[in-house]
């Protein structure tokens, strides 16, 4: 493959930033050869939508304050990055402090350095428009995200659950700074 086009993203990419997403998140979390979480099929069916529907996509994207970034190859989105005001609930966490929201590599760009460098993209812009701490939220049991967090400067700052529905995921809350 060659090389990805990795560019800010744009409110007609909502339909394919939902695919993307939903389908990122069930490679992920929910296939047997990802972590296979028993999520309850009602409450996955209700995140995936609130997540992910193509509505729901654009009215993230045209949040005020927030940042957004896609990898294409010929037209296909292969991987995307939001980060934006923080909103994880830590006692030291503010507003003003920005938060990487969501990091996402489909199956099939896997292993290309995508997710590195969206990472990266990611961090630049949130150190530029704040001058205070970076937070990320991650799953507990993604061992390989914590690490790649971890050589990035990010500790463990705490703990809490992410709804998806209403099954409850135990999440770690990083901060740098």
């Amino acid at each position: 493959m060659t090389a990805a086009l990795i560019r800010p993203a744009r409110p007609e990419d909502a339909k394919a930033l939902g695919v993307l997403g939903r389908q990122t998140f069930i490679d992920t979390f929910v296939a047997d050869d990802g972590f296979a979480i028993p999520y309850p099929a009602d409450d996955l069916a209700a995140f995936l939508e609130a997540s992910f529907s193509t509505d729901a996509t654009a009215m993230k994207l045209a949040e005020p304050g927030a940042a957004w970034w896609v990898a294409e190859h010929d037209g296909d989105l292969l991987a995307f990055a939001n980060a934006g005001p923080n909103g994880l609930p830590h006692p030291d966490a503010r507003s003003e402090h920005m938060e990487l929201r969501r990091l996402y590599v489909g199956k099939r760009a896997q292993g290309l350095g995508l997710g590195t460098q969206l990472l990266k993209l990611s961090l630049d812009w949130m150190e530029a428009h704040t001058d205070r701490t970076l937070w990320i939220g991650v799953w507990s049991g993604n061992l390989k995200a914590q690490r790649l967090y971890a050589a990035y400067g990010f500790e463990k700052a705490g703990e809490y659950e992410y709804p998806v529905g209403a099954w409850r995921d135990h999440e770690f809350i990083l901060r740098r700074g």
